[in-house]
């Protein structure tokens, strides 16, 4: 047997014993209903994995236990191995959305079924298939070298889908406190478009929203001389806000971007000027701009506006995240490395779609990437993933570790 036989031999079967582990790792997690906040025991059956890997696990939990909604404590794990830098830090969410009516579902959301070549179950891209893939690698990565270089860490939340106020941006708050720095972060979301490994986030753009309130004075629309009506005080002021140029971004970056998501006025009735005037906006922008330029922007034209107006407007901003960016050098050749390895895919570096909890990572100073399974069934029904992209992340996981931490 030729050596290239031979060493496409040996991968074959590497590939095999990390697709059989994810897979079961990964259907142990689906089972498991974990819709945001809950985490329903997944953090329990990583941190036994973990804890013997040599990891060392900590849970940490945010909120009110006794409350609902967005103020519900969350439960986080942050496990690590080793003591020294640099640190590679794996980050994910075993939380999920909502099923929506589970009977538009091929098969039950929570019963994870193959079939058609795919996995398929709530959860399966967006990311527990991930997780289970950085579970593996790290185990993998351990029994070929206990004695590595570095540190390898696991920062897991439930608090993703949702508000994303007591997961990882406490845990984070937390490292930050006792001075635990993350050197390289990973973080496992579906960045695939076409095949797997064809995208890596090197980035994000910033999340800016907005609720802008217009109080005029109700009356009857056949005296309009005696009401103030906020839509048509509203209407240019918006009109220019959605034709602006806020920026051209740049050679990561498209240029920001506006969008109106929902506008509310009115009584019911054909008769009536309403009182009130309410639209929700949101940012989307890049390191070509800032939060406090959009929001200087922004209330320059209504101060135009409505200066001579008799309606009134008030905005409440809320960021979520910061533009970050992290350009080509170590840990994005590393991706790309192990990648081209597995797969033989050159990928191509991206910072579109929504936002991640990297943004909560980056501010640290660490590197961070996105990389994981195809993203086309996310937060849909019938989300899936291919059955055998499962082993080949593993090992793409595993690859980065051995650019990463092996002299």
């Amino acid at each position: 047997m030729s050596d290239f036989d031979k060493n496409r031999n040996t991968q074959s079967q590497t590939q095999a014993t990390h697709q059989q582990a994810t897979l079961d790792l990964s259907i142990a997690l689906l089972e498991r209903p974990s819709v945001t906040p809950d985490d329903d025991g997944c953090q329990d059956i990583l941190s036994e994995r973990l804890t013997q890997a040599g990891f060392d696990c900590e849970f940490m939990y945010y909120g009110d236990r006794q409350a609902k909604g967005e103020h519900a404590e969350v439960k986080n794990l942050w496990a690590r191995r080793g003591t020294t830098n640099p640190v590679i830090c794996f980050a994910g969410h075993t939380d999920v959305v909502p099923t929506g009516d589970e009977t538009n579902w091929t098969y039950p959301p929570f019963t994870p079924t193959i079939a058609d070549g795919y996995l398929w179950a709530r959860g399966a891209a967006d990311m527990k298939t991930g997780i289970a893939a950085f579970t593996v690698a790290a185990e993998r990565f351990v029994a070929n070298h206990p004695e590595h270089n570095g540190s390898i860490a696991f920062l897991i939340t439930s608090d993703e889908e949702g508000p994303s106020i007591n997961g990882t941006v406490k845990v984070v708050e937390t490292l930050e406190a006792r001075n635990e720095k993350i050197t390289y972060c990973l973080v496992g979301e579906p960045s695939s478009t076409d095949t797997l490994g064809d995208i890596i986030k090197n980035g994000r753009r910033g999340s800016l929203g907005a609720v802008l309130t217009v109080t005029g004075k109700q009356g009857h629309v056949a005296y309009p001389h005696l009401a103030s009506n906020p839509i048509h005080a509203a209407m240019s002021a918006l009109a220019e806000l959605t034709n602006a140029t806020w920026d051209n971004g740049n050679d990561y970056f498209p240029a920001t971007s506006l969008q109106i998501s929902n506008i509310n006025s009115g009584t019911g009735a054909t008769n009536v000027i309403p009182e009130t005037l309410e639209a929700v906006f949101n940012f989307r922008f890049s390191t070509e701009t800032s939060e406090d330029e959009l929001k200087a922007k922004t209330h320059a034209i209504f101060d135009r506006y409505f200066a001579d107006s008799k309606a009134a407007y008030d905005i409440h901003w809320k960021l979520s995240g910061q533009p970050f960016l992290t350009p080509e050098g170590k840990l994005v050749s590393a991706c790309q490395q192990a990648i081209k390895s597995v797969t033989g895919t050159d990928t191509i570096l991206s910072t579109s779609g929504g936002t991640s909890d990297g943004r909560f990572i980056a501010p640290t100073g660490a590197q961070v990437v996105e990389l994981g399974v195809r993203n086309a069934t996310i937060h849909q029904v019938d989300e899936k993933v291919e059955v055998d992209d499962l082993g080949k992340l593993a090992q793409i996981y595993e690859g980065i570790l051995e650019n990463l931490l092996l002299d």
